[in-house]
């Protein structure tokens, strides 16, 4: 379902304007006959998990050590 809201009118009905995206409702925003933005809901973050992939990467053995002078003045 899409419902139109003009823009002039975004200030007092903001919350309905929320409200219908999170229940699903695509809400077009128009600036009188033009549409300039959409507002859709936000799907919910994924909880990270610590340690899921531990191992995965692997620093090289020199990763702390000091860049080369040519680095620092662009030649390499």
């Amino acid at each position: 379902m899409i419902k139109t809201i003009d823009i002039r009118e975004l200030p007092t009905r903001l919350e309905e304007a929320i409200e219908l995206a999170a229940a699903g409702t695509d809400v077009i925003l128009l600036d009188g006959a033009t549409p300039r933005a959409r507002l859709v809901a936000c799907k919910p973050a994924k909880p990270r998990v610590a340690g899921l992939h531990a191992g995965a990467i692997q620093p090289a053995d020199d990763f702390d050590a000091p860049l080369p002078e040519d680095f620092w003045l662009g030649e390499s």
